[in-house]
């Protein structure tokens, strides 16, 4: 099987982010035009014992597909192994992280710790390779730390291993989501390798992504950090690629409908209690930059319902408008 979809509906992806890219935040995001989504990261430790939230992470919906099964660990036989039992769920490819740089997964011996230890990066992607028939990628940073900036010799090492595709943070591990993104390693890693490499980090925009793909030649991009509380984005950036359009932010009473729509889908994927306990975070991200966002979001702390959640966004609306006006 080629990793063909990456040929289709527009360049830009929805990045994978833990706790927040579910089943329904990546089917409205596919819906505004991510032309493919990743579940969150998964175990491969707690998928090989069949740990039951692991497997609830990779359950992926019609609507979302095509998307792909991230996977994280050090151990070559057990990451083959959960790859294995990520097929039950018909992800379209394979995902191995080697770029999350959270301490917990770091700790675990995962992520982008993987980047301190090429050797052993190879063998887990290989493994993995042998152990699926399905197309496997791997997401990493562009390295450790200043000193050990080895994206290039990583991505050489998985494309021989057999990676099909490759995604760049152009960022370190040490430097998390700050400084400004690293253009140039991107770009080199794009110049090493002959399979597609997708640029992920500070895409926020259409002319962002733009820059994204004419200064480094890659293939596609990835949205992270850019999408939350923004799932329009995809269509943002697909109009300023495919037009040079620059669409502007929805209104607040169209960006408080699709939160809503949001928030219903979570709560029936995951059940109220959790799904508005979810919500809260969603909420901020939604009115981010909005005018009474600060004590809007102080009533969305205590929300208890979906009911409470629907008259606070419907109390934000009337606000919008008595202030436009």
């Amino acid at each position: 099987m080629n990793f063909d979809f990456l040929n289709t509906n527009g360049k830009v992806a929805l990045a994978p982010m833990a706790g927040v890219t579910d089943r329904a935040f990546r089917e409205l995001c596919v819906n505004y035009g991510a032309c493919y989504s990743v579940t969150e990261m998964v175990s491969s430790k707690g998928l090989t014992l069949n740990d039951k939230k692991s497997k609830e992470l990779l359950a992926i919906t019609e609507p979302e597909r095509p998307c792909g099964a991230q996977i994280f660990g050090n151990d070559p036989l057990t990451m083959a192994k959960a790859a294995v039992k990520t097929l039950e769920f018909e992800p379209q490819f394979i995902d191995i992280n080697m770029g999350c740089p959270a301490p917990k997964v770091a700790a675990s011996g995962g992520g982008a710790l993987l980047m301190k230890s090429p050797e052993l990066a190879e063998r887990i992607v290989k493994e993995v390779v042998n152990a699926v028939n399905i197309p496997v990628t791997v997401k990493m940073r562009s390295g450790w730390d200043d000193n050990t900036i080895n994206a290039v010799e990583l991505a050489k090492r998985c494309e021989a291993a057999g990676a099909k595709a490759i995604t760049v943070h152009g960022r370190t591990k040490v430097q998390m989501y700050s400084p400004p993104v690293n253009i140039d390693i991107i770009r080199e890693v794009k110049q090493a390798v002959k399979i597609p490499v997708i640029g992920n980090g500070d895409i926020i925009d259409g002319k962002s992504a733009a820059k994204m793909l004419e200064e480094t030649g890659c293939d596609l991009v990835m949205v992270g950090r850019g999408a939350l509380g923004r799932p329009w984005v995809f269509k943002q950036i697909n109009a300023y690629l495919e037009h040079e359009r620059i669409l502007p932010e929805p209104p607040v009473i169209e960006r408080m409908l699709i939160m809503l729509k949001h928030i219903e889908k979570l709560c029936e994927y995951k059940g109220e209690r959790v799904g508005i306990r979810e919500a809260r975070k969603h909420a901020a991200w939604y009115t981010k930059g909005l005018r009474g966002a600060a004590e809007y979001r102080a009533k969305m702390s205590s929300i208890e319902s979906f009911d409470d959640l629907k008259y606070i966004a419907g109390e934000f609306i009337e606000l919008s408008q008595t202030t436009d006006h």
